[in-house]
């Protein structure tokens, strides 16, 4: 259990790490190529949620981070013993929810760096709290869907 836990802080400590490198070095606006017409890095600052909806809406967020990491590590210590994807999964949706958590209690808004291109599709621009909640929320349904299957399996033989 102590690992997911360790997960978290590292991802946190990245997380807070890359922020404070692009509020020190960089202004706001400011884009630099790392793969022309990808990939930029681009300081970005969000007072809402994923593609700027709820904008300013603080304690909305403060609440239902707080829940949302009470849920997580009530979870992390339900299925953690069993899946280990399970819990690696759940550990890097604490991550995320606890870094955009600290930038919104500290500078009452959201960091953001990673500016990508698809295609013509100027992607949100987002941080590695963001992402690290996105590959979480993937790797909990990839875990749900082999937990079923193994379920599934057993009951037929």
């Amino acid at each position: 259990m102590f690992v997911y836990y360790l997960i978290a802080i590292a991802v946190i400590i990245l997380d807070q790490l890359t922020k404070w490198l692009v509020v020190s070095n960089m202004q706001i606006g400011e884009s630099i190529p790392i793969i022309e017409n990808f990939f930029y890095l681009t300081s970005h600052r969000n007072q809402g949620a994923a593609w700027g909806i709820l904008q300013g809406q603080m304690w909305f967020f403060y609440i239902i981070t707080i829940i949302v990491i009470g849920v997580v590590v009530y979870y992390i210590q339900q299925y953690g013993k069993e899946s280990k994807l399970a819990g690696a999964a759940l550990s890097l949706i604490l991550a995320g929810a606890i870094g955009n958590f600290i930038d919104r209690v500290l500078r009452k808004e959201v960091v953001d760096f990673a500016d990508t291109y698809i295609f013509t599709y100027d992607f949100p621009i987002f941080n590695v709290a963001d992402s690290s909640l996105v590959i979480g929320v993937i790797l909990v349904m990839i875990a749900t869907f082999l937990d079923e299957r193994k379920k599934k399996g057993s009951l037929e033989a």
